[in-house]
């Protein structure tokens, strides 16, 4: 990652723990989507809006690498791979802070209206999200 990189940092709740006492695997996603969440509330756009739609995610590829444990403090680092009409993907990767790299992986999210119909990005929001802010 070399271009702007997003962090995010949080503890492992227990409650996101598998009976290994491992973070379950679907929540390194919840944590990847808090961090895009935070990212583009800092940009000023919109996470969701009743009347404006939202930003759901259609393509997720996650390699998890090393487990994480409860009380585990966290980096989620996020950084724009590409814009599309409608679509963002983006690069994360999240690290045990002062350990290893625990996951890394792609997310796609898609600006739609309220049915649910693909929302062209505005020139200005492609500048922000490029800009990181």
């Amino acid at each position: 990652m070399d271009k702007f990189i997003h962090r995010y940092e949080c503890e492992v709740a227990f409650s996101d723990t598998d009976a290994s006492g491992w973070v379950h695997f679907s929540k390194i996603l919840i944590y990847v989507e808090r961090a895009e969440h935070e990212l583009l509330t800092k940009l000023g756009l919109n996470v969701y809006d009743r009347a404006q739609g939202g930003w759901p995610r259609v393509r997720v590829i996650c390699d998890y690498k090393r487990p994480l444990l409860f009380k585990d403090r966290i980096e989620i680092r996020t950084v724009l791979k590409s814009l599309g009409n409608s679509s963002v993907t983006w690069e994360f990767e999240v690290w045990k802070i002062g350990g290893e790299l625990a996951a890394a992986g792609e997310m796609v999210s898609v600006k739609v209206n309220e049915a649910g119909s693909a929302l062209n990005l505005s020139e200005g929001e492609k500048g922000l999200l490029k800009g990181g802010g």
